[in-house]
């Protein structure tokens, strides 16, 4: 009776508190967490004191899942949350936290733990540390990445435009979206810049990007490449669009096509790699960004065709036995999109791609012109070089492809020309030799 009265008169009880930071469900508002933050340096830098509203109330348990309630934070930290947990979740803290703060990822999150920002019981955890009923989580949340995207005149290569979405050949060294570490200078800040002075001017249509993954500063990425890798890459101008393109990807229907030089040759011609792939088990610096074939319940189905094109002889020198030093040129076909996929892949059968430390290849030294100084090969050689998929407005196939960027097609020229390269043609190949040298 009292809960009825106070719904009818205005007020609400205790469990129906919402909060302003912590959404219906448990998860931080990255925007109204950064609001607060805001709020609460303006009014430190004026002097004034902040008002005292909590930054979290209690939510009204969810029958169907588990969830936490935050119960309170102090004044001088906005950023600090409190989750109580009302259940037994058996779920490892920082699975658990994953859950919560969606604009971090696991491994920053498990640095955070590592680093004193979270407690559990008002003890240090560890990130594996199991939750049960009644704990209490406390965390101090960075300030989450700005959503805001400042634009930047920053040169790109536009495969294809229109006013639905917008193709692009990447180059290396950028990343595609702003992260905590990396807020300028991206693909994203470059489409910005684009949009404004150059898509209308060139007949793309103009437009901005789609607004999903706003929350998170990467509107209308729809896919990503790593910050070495280069490519094809497509990006959404509208929500619509968004959503088609993105259930292509996830039940597999675009054809995604990469080229890759790797260390050793290569067997069999054609293979399927069909391994599952996890985070890397230990969390020391240096491994934490990297991944792993994992065969326990953190390993996620991952599949790769691998393909070989050539084998050829390595331009750098010899081995410390003196045998010569042998690489393959291989099409690698996704079947799924797993971070680091095709790197861990290869490297787990013994062929790492060249220019790739983090998963075991080599850098190449590279020759020069007489008079000039070598130069060395010393990111991964992997290109995104085709991607097919249905236009979500048109409903007509598209084809993408983008040339190797020159050091890549140097670094092939060179292989190609320390010796006679033995081809093969695999059923199912979709690049050649030929097409990868044009310019």
């Amino acid at each position: 009776m009292s809960r009825n009265k106070n719904k009818r008169d205005g007020t609400r009880s205790t469990h129906e508190v919402g909060s302003d930071v912590v959404r219906r469900g448990g998860k931080i508002d990255p925007d109204a967490l950064r609001k607060r933050i805001l709020l609460q340096r303006a009014a430190s830098d004026s002097g004034t004191p902040p008002n005292d509203p909590e930054l979290a109330g209690d939510l009204l348990p969810d029958d169907d899942s588990p969830i936490a309630s935050p119960v309170g934070a102090d004044d001088d930290a906005p950023n600090r949350v409190v989750f109580a947990l009302q259940r037994d979740l058996n779920k490892r803290l920082d699975k658990y936290l994953t859950d919560r703060i969606p604009f971090m990822s696991r491994s920053q999150l498990q640095r955070l733990i590592d680093e004193g920002g979270v407690k559990v019981n008002a003890r240090s955890p560890k990130a594996s540390t199991m939750l049960r009923k009644g704990d209490r989580v406390e965390v101090f949340v960075p300030p989450p990445p700005s959503s805001e995207v400042l634009p930047e005149d920053i040169a790109l290569d536009v495969l294809y435009e229109d006013e639905y979405l917008i193709v692009l050949n990447k180059h290396a060294d950028i990343i595609v979206h702003p992260a905590r570490s990396h807020n300028k200078g991206t693909m994203i800040n470059a489409l910005a810049y684009h949009f404004q002075h150059r898509s209308a001017a060139n007949g793309g249509g103009g437009g901005r990007l789609s607004a999903v993954g706003k929350e998170f500063a990467r509107p209308g990425v729809v896919h990503r490449l790593d910050r070495n890798t280069t490519g094809v890459i497509v990006f959404a101008k509208d929500d619509e669009v968004h959503w088609k393109l993105g259930l292509q990807f996830e039940h597999r229907r675009v054809d995604k096509r990469y080229v890759a030089i790797v260390h050793g040759l290569v067997e069999p011609p054609i293979d399927v790699i069909d391994f599952p792939i996890g985070p890397h088990p230990s969390k020391e610096k240096g491994y934490r960004e990297k991944y792993v074939v994992r065969h326990d319940v953190l390993g996620k189905p991952s599949v790769t065709i691998c393909r070989v094109m050539a084998h050829l002889s390595s331009p750098d020198a010899s081995a410390a036995d003196g045998k010569p030093k042998q690489c393959s040129i291989v099409e690698l076909e996704l079947k799924t999109g797993r971070t680091h996929q095709i790197r861990v892949h290869l490297s787990h059968l013994g062929y790492p791609i060249v220019g790739d430390d983090m998963y075991g290849g080599r850098a190449v030294e590279l020759p020069a012109p007489a008079g000039e100084p070598a130069t060395v090969f010393g990111r991964q050689a992997l290109h995104a070089a085709m991607l097919r998929f249905q236009h979500p407005i048109s409903g007509e196939m598209v084809t993408f492809t983008a040339p190797l960027p020159q050091d890549l097609r140097r670094l092939v020229q060179t292989v190609c020309a320390a010796g006679d390269p033995v081809r093969f043609e695999p059923p199912g190949l979709t690049l050649s030799m030929e097409r990868l040298l044009e310019e």
